[in-house]
């Protein structure tokens, strides 16, 4: 199966919706108002864990856990007892994350705070000369889990487990990459070696254009999609990521209308 999509058409739909402007209702406006990277890093882990079923209820979610962070997400981890978060997220539900699990991810990251001094210090001590950032993706959910004294599960899958860890890989992107959508922060981290964040969506465009012919959203999926967009932008193969995911999200935003509109040119 041979992809029928190229870098021409791609850049066509990056130019038309990479833009601030589409961004909402997307967990990434989040991000936004938060200057120092050690509270839009919290911001970015919280957010994107939260980053499942219906958009409405994850920015209700989201803004509900953001709001009792106060006066800053990193200030109140600094301060905030085991208990303390405990009684702050008491009653918290995001389908089936319960109050509970919201607390040991924040403890953990709480811990890995107090044992890193960032949450990219601690993802950095995982990174390695791989092409993509697969191993300290598994180191630093592990990190987190640890710290957090119990698998932290569906917030934070372990890649080991043939998770594709989309909602990880989304946190990467925000973090790493810096354009008009992207905000970024984590300098160190490469571009080049970030892996797709794939859900049944992304999987099923990806299936449509004919960057994979594999039928599960999995880790090996993400590999695969990714290894075919390093081909088309080696330098940065998650680029199109956010424009792509437009595609059958906005009512002005169909796959195969855009197919047609833009014609590849020889």
């Amino acid at each position: 199966m041979s992809p029928i999509i190229s870098k021409h058409r791609l850049e066509a739909l990056y130019r038309k919706y990479n833009r601030r402007e589409f961004v909402h209702p997307d967990p990434l406006e989040f991000l936004y108002p938060y200057e120092k990277i050690c509270d839009r890093e919290i911001v970015a882990l919280v957010a994107s864990s939260l980053a499942y079923g219906k958009v409405t209820q994850i920015l209700k979610s989201v803004s509900f856990v953001l709001e009792r962070m106060t006066p800053s997400p990193s200030v109140f981890l600094k301060r905030a007892s085991l208990e303390t978060i405990q009684q702050t997220f008491s009653g918290f539900k995001h389908r089936f994350t319960t109050s509970q699990q919201l607390s040991s991810m924040l403890l953990g990251v709480k811990r890995v705070l107090e044992g890193h001094g960032s949450l990219h210090a601690c993802f950095m001590s995982g990174l390695n000369d791989d092409d993509t950032v697969l191993p300290a993706v598994t180191s630093f959910a592990g990190e987190l889990s640890l710290c957090a004294d119990r698998s932290l599960g569906h917030l934070v899958p372990a890649p080991e487990r043939g998770s594709a860890c989309k909602r990880l890989n989304l946190f990467l992107r925000w973090m790493v990459r810096r354009d008009e959508v992207d905000i970024g922060g984590w300098e160190n981290v490469p571009a080049s070696k970030l892996i797709v964040p794939v859900d049944t969506h992304m999987h099923r465009i990806c299936l449509s254009l004919g960057l994979t012919t594999r039928k599960q959203a999995d880790m090996r999926t993400a590999m695969e999609i990714t290894h075919a967009f390093r081909a088309i932008a080696p330098e940065d193969p998650v680029r199109y990521d956010f424009s792509l995911t437009r595609l059958g999200i906005r009512d002005d935003a169909d796959l195969y209308r855009f197919l047609a509109d833009f014609p590849d040119v020889s």
